[in-house]
């Protein structure tokens, strides 16, 4: 028989904490870390995870213009955007978009990473990409995940 009065005791919004996790992303590979990141942003680390609430933590990405990538991606792969105008699609080749704005890179796959529903937008809210060691948020950060 089942005893059905101990269960696990269900979640609220407001009993959600959240901590602040730094990673150093520096001569890590781009596919292995975003994983760990989006994870982290769903709070699936966590034990009391139910998928159904924003129980995330705060991301802090450091060194973001020192992560690498394996392969051929620099010059194959591309990332595009389009206006909706007639002419209007814009493309940009990995190795350009890494000169240019590192920090997009990372957000983009991590977005890419995150579950599309009406979570995403709250989740992707609380990562934090910097292109150097340097951050505002060090007072705040009390576990750095490598």
């Amino acid at each position: 028989m089942v005893n059905l009065t101990t269960s696990t005791k269900p979640v609220s919004e407001k009993e959600v904490k959240r901590d602040w996790l730094e990673i150093d992303v520096s001569d890590k590979v781009l596919g292995r870390v975003v994983p760990k990141i989006a994870y982290f942003l769903q709070g699936k680390h966590k034990v009391n995870y139910v998928p159904y609430l924003d129980m995330g933590d705060y991301v802090v990405v450091v060194n973001a213009k020192k992560i690498k990538v394996t392969g051929d991606k620099l010059e194959e792969k591309i990332y595009t955007r389009y206006s909706g105008y007639p002419g209007g699609l814009k493309k940009i080749k990995l190795r350009e978009l890494l000169e240019k704005n590192p920090k997009e890179v990372i957000r983009h796959a991590v977005l890419g990473m995150l579950p599309k529903n009406k979570l995403r937008k709250k989740r992707i809210t609380r990562l934090y990409v910097f292109e150097e060691a340097n951050h505002p948020y060090k007072d705040k950060v009390k576990s750095v995940v490598v």
